[in-house]
């Protein structure tokens, strides 16, 4: 059986590596076509000394040129920035890309990996969150797959094979709760960042987990799976699951639910998208479900966590505003993390972003993709002027 050629877009952050380890174990399914990274340099050689790949990408101009002033690979070439980004999504030998980068500097290559002809193992929830409807659609032009690489939307996307248009009646995203499950939101508003990077279930970069600290993640995750799954606002609610054995759900119309059950490891859902419609060997341990004892679920505190309940507006205004509570979030977990902010200022920075938004008189129509970086700016612009 031939080889399926990936590329890599942020090799060596926490799906990055992950993926590396489900090529390792794939017994020679997969090959590594390229690989990109922002500054890692060190971390960088590291891979394309075990994996040899034809391309890799350093975005960072000061990394580039340190690495490029001695490169001992002669058979990989190195690139830069994003023209980088995009020549190595477009290699002719590549079959599918892995969009493993954090932030919107993900959302330009993954299109020209969609006009490429590439399809896409997805893990960048800026790109549907941003641009959902367009991407779907560019996607089905092209004749590209869009395979969700997150636990939740794999696990939907799973529990989805063989059934039919129009037997859907919901979705349920689960939810870990997070470090911070049962807190009041005075309570929030005293949590360090060391406190709300300690996970109790995955082991993710910084971003993404004050994302899920705040449960921001899970109201990103309703804006994509609208898109991935073609289901309507009201179709899509989230569950609180503190045990991350059940990844999420799907509600039939006959009163049905399909779950996907597994042990939390993020290699699993990585593995489903890189083998579709395959099945590849086990890379993770077999569930034991008498281990656990007991599963248990509740409804999320949406009076605490009410990044659902932006994530809900966004959707219901449309066009830009999911961009908008993107923007406002990355913004924030920034500020956040170097500590100019406190843990509810993630939610109150996102409002105001919104709020500004509809001053300014954004509407809920359609947009090109340029107005998107626009936007991006403009909320950044204004969210640190506020602050200043």
């Amino acid at each position: 059986m031939m080889s399926k050629n990936i590329v890599i877009l942020g090799s060596t952050g926490s799906i990055g590596t992950q993926t590396l380890s489900v090529v390792r174990e794939s017994g020679g399914r997969f090959r590594v076509a390229g690989l990109a990274v922002n500054s890692s340099v060190e971390a960088l050689r590291a891979q394309v000394e075990e994996f040899r790949p034809e391309a890799a990408v350093i975005c960072d101009p000061e990394a580039y040129a340190q690495a490029a002033g001695d490169w001992p690979y002669p058979d990989t070439a190195l690139w830069c920035g994003m023209e980088g980004l995009i020549r190595l999504v477009q290699l002719e030998s590549a079959g599918i890309v892995v969009t493993a980068i954090v932030g919107m500097i993900g959302l330009r290559p993954t299109v020209e990996a969609i006009r490429a002809g590439k399809d896409i193992a997805l893990a960048n929830k800026e790109t549907l969150v941003c641009a959902g409807a367009y991407i779907m659609e560019l996607a089905r032009r092209c004749g590209v797959r869009i395979l969700p690489v997150d636990s939740e939307h794999g696990a939907i996307f799973q529990c989805l094979q063989g059934v039919g248009e129009g037997q859907i009646s919901g979705l349920i995203l689960t939810a870990s709760g997070g470090p911070f499950r049962g807190y009041t939101y005075d309570q929030l508003r005293k949590v360090t960042p060391e406190q709300a990077l300690k996970h109790p279930s995955w082991r993710m970069g910084a971003k993404i987990t004050i994302d899920s600290a705040s449960m921001v993640n899970k109201g990103l995750e309703m804006i994509e799976a609208r898109w991935l799954f073609g289901c309507k606002p009201n179709q899509i609610r989230v569950l609180v699951h503190p045990q991350s054995v059940i990844h999420s759900m799907v509600e039939l119309v006959d009163g049905s639910v399909l779950a996907q059950l597994a042990v939390p490891d993020m290699r699993l859902p990585i593995q489903v998208a890189l083998e579709y419609p395959e099945r590849g060997r086990r890379v993770v341990q077999p569930l034991n479900l008498a281990a656990y004892g007991s599963l248990t679920f509740e409804e999320p505190d949406e009076e605490v966590f009410v990044s659902l309940a932006l994530a809900r507006e966004a959707m219901r205004l449309g066009g830009l505003y999911p961009a908008v509570l993107n923007a406002a979030n990355e913004w924030a977990v920034r500020e956040y993390l170097e500590r100019r902010i406190g843990f509810t200022g993630i939610y109150d920075a996102i409002r105001r972003a919104m709020d500004f938004a509809a001053a300014k008189g954004l509407t809920s129509g359609s947009y090109e993709l340029e107005e998107i970086w626009e936007w991006e700016r403009r909320v950044r612009e204004f969210l640190t002027q506020k602050r200043g």
